[in-house]
């Protein structure tokens, strides 16, 4: 009896393997897709990822940017409307005769409409930088504004023949040439926050 149970079972053995074979073989298949599947949505958040920050970074930069440029642009006006103040305090200490006192009116005016187109792009790109920046950039932000508006106020002063306590034309233009120093620390702060000298660095 025993030698028809041997082949029996190797034949049911055969059967099952045969049988199960291609639920297996589809299991396999299944978990083998199902890894690539997880594999590639690994790969594809990491992929937005990166992007978001890159576009994120790209943002920054450009309000970093307009920033600076806004900066400067203001205080060269700035200092454009100091000197055409200046040189009307000294006319005004003259004779003040003649037709070039409407000239020089025409000139003062332009050059206060100047300085305030200026000023609200200042504010404007500082407000938007102060949207997107770090803490740190946005308390330098904070802290040149602060100047900038000091700078105006004693500016305008002069302007009107009534300055403010030591603000006499060669403070004010110190003053204003101090601020170069201000526009280099605040760039500092920008270029440490988008990492620029950390991925040079990288780069070497």
């Amino acid at each position: 009896m025993d030698g028809w149970l041997l082949p029996l079972s190797i034949a049911l053995i055969g059967m099952t393997g045969t049988l199960f074979a291609p639920l297996l073989t589809q299991r396999l298949v299944g978990r083998v897709q199902s890894e690539q599947f997880e594999r590639q949505e690994r790969m594809a958040e990491g992929q937005w990822q990166r992007e978001q920050r890159a576009a994120e970074l790209d943002v920054r930069r450009a309000c970093y940017v307009a920033a600076m440029a806004g900066y400067r642009r203001y205080r060269i006006e700035l200092m454009n409307f100091l000197w055409l103040a200046h040189k009307a305090g000294a006319a005004g200490d003259g004779d003040g005769a003649g037709n070039g006192n409407g000239d020089r009116d025409a000139v003062r005016a332009a050059g206060r409409a100047d300085l305030e187109a200026a000023r609200q792009a200042m504010h404007l790109a500082f407000a938007e930088a102060q949207l997107v920046g770090s803490e740190a950039v946005v308390a330098e932000l904070d802290a040149t504004a602060e100047r900038l508006s000091q700078a105006f106020y004693r500016v305008l002063r002069l302007d009107e023949g009534d300055p403010v306590p030591d603000g006499g034309f060669e403070a004010v233009k110190a003053d204003l040439l101090g601020l170069g120093e201000r526009w280099k620390e605040m760039r500092a702060v920008m270029r440490a926050d988008l990492g620029t000298d950390a991925r040079l660095q990288r780069g070497r």
